[in-house]
């Protein structure tokens, strides 16, 4: 590690090539790809429509299908992509945006003669389908056909789905896109220095107090100038969704993400409800982080406050260094993976103006690869950050194996993956870390993994609060968003954290909400999966890396049952979920206790 550097000096200046996909806006390929999609898309139609839902169907035929279907989305889907992954870096480009929406309107016209397809192969009696799932040429496709025979009881008619995608660009989408322009655009003001999202929330993670204090200032005070139209676009989405809902018979707002995510509303409950009685655990942790820091009261902006006045700096290649090292002793496969990411740039590094905030991994489609961004910064936060995502990647790579409508696995089971990339470098860097150095890791590893279970789970009840009020009530004002905000946040505290009024507003930069609704919990089962498994392969050795990668290389192929129970997992053990929480328990005990063993050091001295 190297001592504080400027943001200049970091070397993550490393921006991603997106060549494999295409040469830019106007590359021609992209051009043939659509045209050639939509005559391959119109040609199913007419081959295929009314041929599906019918007693006669042969294994042969639907095979063809899907394999045609298959094919078609997978080239289909490569133009927006791009366009998406060249937004993302720069959504205050005018020709970017409207790259990207012509791209969408492009795919809307091109999906909607294929909308008969998964219509047709959900109304298939069964009588007539089960006999030809275990055919060689369909079992591949089982557990997707599985998939969309799930969803038929929310299907619409082909006319009203047809008018569902036309109006989606000029609807949801189009709310989407401005909510990431709004957002990815907005600068805040910090001693005469304008800043991006990712700066000022860095700045607020200061080890002096006093520019924490006003970088969190300047961060709400920048969410006000756009409060009035992120609040228009909260509202505007849920009612979009309540409509959808309503139309689609679903009884809940969160029932169509539990249906995405192949779990069931006991599962899910199961797991929340565990979270919510171990939020003890978060102001137990936070008692002991105020005390280290000397501090009468703990405020929303001390919460990730490093723990001694000299805070280090990592350099992106010495990050590089700690992720691949890291991945490497668990596994040479998923070192060799995730260096593909750094030989072949396939990251998008800077933090910049104008880029998304947060981070995230593309895995556009099997016959491509995966590529991830961030916003690197320096801090160890950055370090995690990078291998939470590529461990999104590493899972992205393994399962291209898989042909397209087996490769995407549900959000859950894609947050497992990139969570245990997160514990294995912690292991990495606590092994060689002064008792100084450990002191500081566990922290930041603490409060990371309440960032992902506890947090994550906080966010979801905010969720379930602001939709039901927004479905009942009506329109939601800033004022109470911000309520509901700082209720949820501050249950899960307890008493050990003060939230200022200025944090009510902090709901207001969160994409998840607008782009992915109910997409958070995800996080909240992805960690305490990993917690439990971590501790399962740290007993197993190599036996259970080589099980893992093989769940990883399944892809969406199997459910999250079955694919969890390759590592011999039940997901409505109670008892396993309450199991996450004893590691993470043991985590806090020893975070204690190094502080103790600290203080007893620096009495001697």
């Amino acid at each position: 590690m190297a001592n504080q550097v400027n943001e200049s000096e970091l070397g993550a200046d490393v921006r991603w090539n997106l060549g494999d996909l295409f040469s830019g806006m106007d590359d021609p390929r992209i051009e043939a790809s659509l045209v050639s999609s939509q005559a391959r898309a119109e040609k199913m139609e007419a081959d295929y429509k009314g041929k599906i839902a019918v007693p006669g169907l042969t294994a042969a035929t639907l095979a063809a299908a899907l394999r045609e279907y298959e094919d078609i989305q997978q080239e289909a889907s490569k133009p927006g992509a791009y366009a998406s992954l060249l937004f993302a870096t720069a959504t205050g480009d005018a020709a970017r945006g409207a790259f990207l929406q012509k791209m969408r309107e492009r795919g809307s016209q091109m999906a909607i003669p294929l909308l008969f397809f998964d219509l047709e192969l959900a109304a298939v009696p069964s009588s007539v389908i089960d006999p030809l799932l275990n055919s060689p040429e369909v079992a591949p496709y089982k557990h997707y056909i599985a998939t969309v025979r799930a969803a038929q009881p929310h299907m619409l008619s082909e006319i009203e789905e047809r008018l569902m995608e036309e109006l989606a660009n000029t609807g949801a989408r189009a709310f989407d896109r401005l909510f990431d322009e709004t957002t990815g655009t907005a600068t805040f003001s910090l001693n005469g220095e304008e800043l991006s999202q990712a700066q000022i929330i860095s700045r607020t993670m200061s080890p002096d107090r006093e520019m924490r204090r006003t970088a969190s200032e300047a961060f709400s005070i920048g969410l006000e100038k756009h409060s009035r139209i992120v609040t228009f676009i909260f509202n505007t989405l849920m009612e979009d969704q309540n409509v959808q809902d309503r139309l689609r018979k679903y009884p809940t707002p969160q029932a169509s993400r539990h249906l995405a995510n192949e779990l069931d509303e006991p599962t899910v409950s199961l797991v929340v409800d565990t979270v919510v009685r171990n939020y003890s655990l978060v102001a137990r942790y936070y008692a002991v982080k105020r005390e280290i820091l000397g501090l009468e009261t703990l405020t929303h902006y001390d919460r990730y406050a490093p723990l001694f006045e000299t805070e280090e700096t990592v350099t992106y290649p010495e990050a590089q260094g700690i992720v691949l090292d890291a991945f490497g002793d668990f596994s040479p496969e998923m070192r060799r993976r995730a260096a593909e990411f750094f030989d072949k740039s396939w990251i998008d590094a800077p933090a910049t103006k104008g880029k998304n905030g947060g981070a995230f991994c593309s895995y556009v489609t099997p016959d491509s690869h995966p590529y991830v961004l961030m916003n690197y910064l320096g801090r160890m936060k950055d370090v995690t950050t990078l291998a939470h995502e590529l461990g999104h990647g590493v899972h992205a790579s393994l399962s291209r194996t898989q042909s397209l409508l087996n490769f995407h696995g549900t959000l859950p089971m894609a947050e497992l993956a990139s969570t245990f990339g997160e514990m294995l470098v912690f292991e990495q860097v606590t092994k060689q870390a002064s008792l100084k150095d450990k002191l500081a890791l566990y922290a930041e590893k603490i409060e990371g993994a309440i960032a992902t279970i506890s947090r994550q789970t906080a966010l979801y009840r905010f969720e379930l609060a602001i939709h039901a009020h927004r479905r009942t009530k009506g329109e939601l004002t800033a004022e109470e968003f911000g309520d509901y905000w700082q209720q949820e946040i501050q249950a899960m505290f307890g008493d050990s954290v003060a939230l200022g009024e200025e944090h009510k507003l902090w709901w207001s930069y969160i994409g998840h909400f607008v782009g992915s609704p109910f997409y958070v919990y995800a996080y909240s089962f992805g960690e305490l999966l990993v917690l439990s498994l971590y501790q399962q392969s740290k007993k197993e050795g190599p036996a259970f890396a080589e099980r893992y990668l093989g769940m990883l290389e399944a892809g969406g192929s199997l459910t999250p049952q079955e694919l969890i129970s390759k590592v011999g997992i039940n997901l409505s053990d109670a008892g396993f979920w309450q199991g996450g929480f004893a590691v993470l328990e043991g985590m806090v005990s020893d975070f204690e206790a190094l502080w103790h063993e600290y203080q007893e050091v620096s009495a001697s001295r």
